[in-house]
């Protein structure tokens, strides 16, 4: 089972690739707080509770699996902490960024590595939403 999604971004591939793999670009869009390190096996870690405990605050411990720029980008991903049983359970993202008409950007997002029952289903459906909410601000910042 894959999640899959795709959107049309107005600004090139290299653009595109900054959002998602630096410091500044990964604020402009995705979250508050974030650490990154941006190189394979590097931290890429997005924080949206700042005032929580540590472990609870966003995706901590998630790492990057590939980087091959300016084409393709993967990491992995955990759950948020309204689901316990599998919130140090991963995933992995991919995502590919290819050049459309326009000087436009297609990106196609895929997350993978999932299990089934429990509250993986719950999983799915709160990714299902927010990675369009992620997606739709990403476009949104070139607009």
């Amino acid at each position: 089972m894959e999640l899959k999604k795709q959107v049309k971004v107005a600004a090139p591939v290299a653009e595109v690739w900054k959002c998602w793999t630096t410091k500044e670009g990964l604020l402009s869009f995705f979250a508050p707080e974030v650490r990154l390190e941006p190189k394979v096996g590097g931290a890429f870690e997005m924080l949206f509770l700042s005032d929580a405990p540590e472990g609870s605050k966003g995706s901590e411990g998630c790492k990057i699996l590939a980087m091959e720029e300016p084409g393709k980008l993967a990491f992995s991903w955990n759950f948020p902490p309204t689901l316990p049983e599998i919130r140090n359970e991963h995933t992995r993202v991919d995502l590919s960024f290819t050049p459309i008409a326009n000087g436009e950007t297609m990106v196609e997002f895929v997350q993978s590595g999932w299990k089934t029952g429990g509250e993986w289903v719950e999983g799915y459906r709160y990714f299902d939403k927010a990675w369009d909410m992620v997606l739709n601000n990403l476009a949104k910042r070139f607009e």
